[in-house]
């Protein structure tokens, strides 16, 4: 008996996958190359995959004994922001993913808890969350525009990359004010 009872899935959602044509005898094999619109929120909060972006999936689901092995990869662009410099990041990401889902009623399913292996329901799997940690965590939580960037100056808010190279803000105390005059004329 399973442990929970999740809502019904939509058969032709795209992060779907139907798996009637797929014989359930350890070794069958069936491939699935798609292109599928990006959920919303696949991402930390300076960067993520826009929403309705396509991501390419090239997976390999595999029946073994418990179930079946959902594996392959997942690639599509990702937008953002530098931490340093906020410019724009337009780049794309490519992930791994591998998940096992539990045949309803199978020993898997009775012997482990609800989070630690997928489910199906019926002969659906939902890909989205295992999408979702793959890309997720792939993701840095700092992301930035190249390796070397600079950012800002913190005084003035303009990119080092585009003040020169003597640029500062030297705060000269009032009191010495007068002092910095000599050092200027003996120069």
């Amino acid at each position: 008996m399973p442990k929970h009872s999740p809502s019904p899935l939509n058969p032709r959602s795209p992060l779907v996958l139907d798996t009637r044509d797929l014989p359930r005898r350890p070794g069958a094999l069936r491939t699935v190359k798609r292109v599928v619109p990006a959920p919303a929120d696949l991402g930390v909060e300076l960067i993520g995959v826009p929403e309705g972006a396509d991501l390419d999936l090239d997976l390999r689901l595999e029946s073994v004994s418990e179930g079946v092995l959902v594996s392959g990869t997942v690639s599509g662009p990702v937008r953002g922001e530098c931490s340093r410099c906020l410019r724009e990041i337009n780049d794309s990401v490519a992930v791994r993913i591998q998940e096992l889902y539990a045949y309803e009623n199978s020993t898997t399913d009775t012997t482990t808890d609800e989070d630690e292996v997928g489910r199906m329901q019926g002969d659906l799997i939902d890909l989205e969350p295992a999408l979702r940690d793959a890309v997720v965590l792939t993701l840095p939580t700092n992301p930035l525009c190249r390796e070397d960037c600079p950012g800002l100056c913190p005084e003035c808010g303009v990119h080092w990359d585009d003040l020169p190279a003597d640029h500062s803000h030297q705060q000269i105390d009032p009191r010495w004010a007068s002092l910095s005059q000599l050092t200027r004329k003996e120069e």
